[in-house]
């Protein structure tokens, strides 16, 4: 199995650090300080280096420190026996660059898997809590890491998408509807649509059998979880026949009211759904669990150990489900990992039974990153 790793991160203005350079370890990386000091900035800069944009705001002029005009992020990576440069550089008044050993990308979406990246967060809870849009995102993004072919016509349909959305709000301010125009879009839409709802399933019949290992890993509970999908292309399998049964309501609704764009998980445990009957550290458990899942996921479509990373995660799970994880992450299924916590002796008991090296670093009110020791 190829490893990957950050050898290497400096960051130039970007939220909250004026300037910063990082030499990591190959194994785990511990940022601990007070709630406010800037460590969840440190994951989300490496996240930027894999994905493009920030997990947490995708407007990237708001990630620029203070008021200064740009931000660099820039990570030395190994990848694949290979060194490798990957840069992001934002300013106020033009484009984003990106680049791999300095060659500029042409569009962002060609450098989307190139880093494979799990990102586990506090706010994951929201996959089950939120609407429908939030777990499209979840299974569009695991496959679209791995999958080119998929990203490219998942693009494309958001693009037709947009285009007929516009097109029926026009003609309903001009208070008329041109059928050959819409059908337009609609052989579009079927013809990306009906790759992606495939894909997705595909996806679903491969991934929910390991997701569900993980799930009783962690909890160390035989409690049945599962997932439900729910489409329109249930009860209408063709979608063209879909988009011409639906064309009255859309006139009216001035948006697209059926297709794949819809289709959304129901979260299931012990067979009930989990937004209603779940308790907040099984729900945690629950989307710790796919997170997990989806490491191991991308590890064996790519061939690659995606970086993992772990902000906060032990909020709302009790100290036998934080040990099991631990345990899990730091085994050799598992590659780079990366941890925050407000309490470096928490993470240090942890790791004291974990045959791996482990760097820490504290960071200070001010933004100073100290890395006080490593061992193993």
């Amino acid at each position: 199995m190829s490893q990957l790793v950050l050898n290497h991160l400096s960051l130039v203005n970007f939220k909250s650090y004026q300037q910063a350079e990082i030499n990591l370890s190959e194994n785990v990386n511990c940022f601990t300080g007070d709630n406010g000091t800037g460590k969840t900035n440190l994951l989300d800069a490496i996240y930027y280096l894999a994905f493009c944009k920030s997990f947490f705001n995708p407007i990237d002029v708001q990630n620029i420190y203070n008021e200064e005009d740009f931000f660099m992020i820039q990570g030395k990576f190994n990848l694949k026996e290979n060194e490798e440069t990957i840069y992001c550089g934002n300013h106020k008044l033009k484009k984003k660059v990106f680049k791999r050993n300095d060659k500029e990308y042409s569009k962002l979406a060609e450098h989307i898997g190139v880093i494979p990246l799990v990102m586990v967060n506090p706010a994951d809870t929201h996959i089950i809590n939120d609407g429908s849009d939030v777990r499209r995102k979840f299974i569009d993004g695991v496959i679209s890491q791995y999958d080119k072919t998929y990203l490219s016509k998942l693009l494309a349909y958001n693009k037709s998408l947009y285009q007929r959305n516009n097109l029926l709000k026009h003609f309903a301010e001009e208070r008329r509807f041109d059928e050959s125009l819409i059908d337009v879009y609609d052989h579009q839409l079927n013809d990306f649509g009906k790759f992606i709802s495939n894909a997705r399933k595909q996806f679903l019949q491969e991934f929910i059998p390991t997701f569900r290992t993980f799930y009783q890993r962690i909890s160390q509970k035989a409690e049945t979880v599962g997932f439900d999908y729910k489409s329109h292309l249930d009860e209408h399998p063709d979608l063209m026949e879909l988009f011409e049964l639906s064309r009255k309501d859309d006139r009216a609704a001035r948006y697209t009211t059926k297709g794949i764009h819809k289709d959304d998980l129901i979260f299931t445990l012990e067979e009930r759904p989990l937004r209603k009957f779940g308790s907040q550290g099984q729900q945690k458990t629950f989307v710790t669990a796919l997170k997990m899942a989806q490491f191991n996921f991308m590890k064996e479509k790519k061939g690659l150990k995606p970086l993992l990373l772990l902000d906060d995660i032990f909020d709302k799970l009790d100290d036998q489900r934080v040990k099991s994880i631990m345990q899990m992450v730091s085994s050799e299924e598992f590659g780079q990992i990366f941890v925050t916590d407000t309490s470096r002796n928490r993470l240090e008991g942890l790791f004291d039974d974990i045959h791996q090296e482990v760097k820490y670093f504290e960071i200070d009110h001010l933004g100073k990153i100290s890395e006080h020791h490593e061992k193993r």
